[in-house]
């Protein structure tokens, strides 16, 4: 059986299931292993993590700790009272803004590789050819966020950094939106957001693409590259100084277990602590060559469990309103036993997407595909409610198929 419990709850002879953080946050090379020294522990609580799953078949057991199941439960509950505020109309439809996110895309990419390449060659940073792009970003964003945020979820272990910054500057370009920021301020948060990992063009390539556990000096070097890309970006005058603050301080966390600066609560930026959401929210969801991405649904439902130490908890709670609780491109389960893929969210009410079905799992075949407003009652163009989000490997099926219906 598998249960959630404290970390200051943690004994020698107990077994971690799981270290419940992202994969940057801990110093151990394995997820799950049964603790056989006090040094272990110390490490966990260095590391900032505050509760652990242990798997009391395999070890020491804590009589109060809540089952697994439970802790989820309870999120759940808390998740759906998130999901009752209302939410921004989007300008365009999915489908119109697809063809126009899909370029933007590339070349946001294709730029962000270039700067990347310049920096390792001793070169500053132009600013002057990245401003058209988070322009460009923020356009998209504001005409459906959805279309490239959806097609921002698909990456490749060679694209990977290129795209990571691209989808950190389009989520926090959404995410001030939603907050309703100034539009200046909002445009510069964008540059900080693309820009934001300048520095692992220092990291070498050995250890940013290693398939396996990084070592403790690895790991130590790849915690340069906030520090790094901040003195690579001071040296071009036009990089504003909230772009110079997300690049340094995007991985501080509010306990002060973050880096460089362990900056703590509200030492940290507004924009940085938002920063620092949209970046585990985007490398929690990839697939990397040393672990399977979480969907985006479970990826915001495990933030909002770290925002009670990592994270701003209201910042976390209106990032989940602004991207939805099952984000466009998220693969859910219907209640009539039916596969869809969420194309649009509702105005007010975050669990009753528009969702296009195309899939029976009852059945195991793939259905006509159509789209279903779970807003609406059946006979009007629903009649059917998300009872829980899937992973597409499960199904082996492509969702993205399906964003759009002829």
């Amino acid at each position: 059986m598998l249960k959630k419990v404290d970390s200051s709850q943690l004994k020698i002879g107990m077994f971690i299931h799981d270290l419940s953080c992202d994969w940057m946050t801990h110093p151990f090379v394995r997820n799950r292993f049964e603790i056989t020294e006090e040094e272990e522990i110390r490490k966990i609580l260095r590391a900032g993590i505050h509760d652990v799953v242990i798997d009391i078949s395999k070890g020491l057991d804590v009589q109060d700790a809540p089952t697994l199941a439970e802790a989820q439960q309870a999120t759940e509950r808390e998740v759906v009272e998130i999901a009752s505020q209302p939410i921004k109309i989007v300008k365009a439809s999915l489908g119109e803004e697809l063809q126009r996110a899909a370029q933007i895309r590339n070349q946001a990419a294709g730029l962000v590789r270039s700067v990347m390449a310049d920096v390792r060659l001793g070169k500053a940073v132009e600013v002057d050819a990245v401003q058209p792009v988070v322009q460009n970003i923020t356009e998209s964003i504001l005409r459906n966020p959805g279309a490239l945020l959806g097609l921002l979820r698909i990456k490749t272990k060679d694209d990977y950094t290129f795209l990571h910054s691209v989808s950190v500057c389009a989520l926090l370009v959404a995410f001030c939106n939603s907050r309703g920021m100034d539009p200046e301020i909002t445009r510069e948060a964008g540059l900080g957001g693309l820009l934001h990992d300048t520095g692992k063009a220092l990291v070498p390539d050995a250890i940013l693409n290693k398939p396996g556990p990084l070592t403790d000096e690895e790991f130590a070097i790849i915690r340069k590259h906030p520090e790094d890309g901040y003195n690579i970006l001071k040296q071009s005058p036009e990089v504003p100084q909230i772009a110079l603050d997300i690049t340094r301080h995007h991985h501080e966390r509010r306990d002060g277990s973050g880096y460089p600066d362990k900056q703590a609560g509200d030492s940290i930026s507004e924009l940085a602590q938002m920063a620092a959401i949209v970046d585990v929210y985007d490398a929690i969801t990839a697939d990397r060559c040393y672990h399977k991405g979480m969907s985006a649904a479970a990826a915001l439902r495990k933030i909002y469990e770290w925002s009670k130490f990592h994270f701003n908890p209201q910042m976390v709670q209106e990032f989940m309103r602004c991207v939805g609780i099952y984000p466009v491109g998220t693969l859910v389960l219907l209640e009539s036993g039916r596969l869809g893929v969420v194309v649009e969210p509702h105005e007010t009410n975050l669990l009753a997407p528009k969702v296009n079905v195309f899939f029976h799992t009852k059945k195991n075949l793939y259905i006509k595909p159509e789209t279903v407003d779970l807003s609406k009652a059946l006979g009007f163009g629903g009649g059917d409610k998300i009872v829980g989000h899937e992973t597409p490997s499960k199904w082996n099926v492509d969702p993205m198929r399906f964003m759009t219906l002829n």
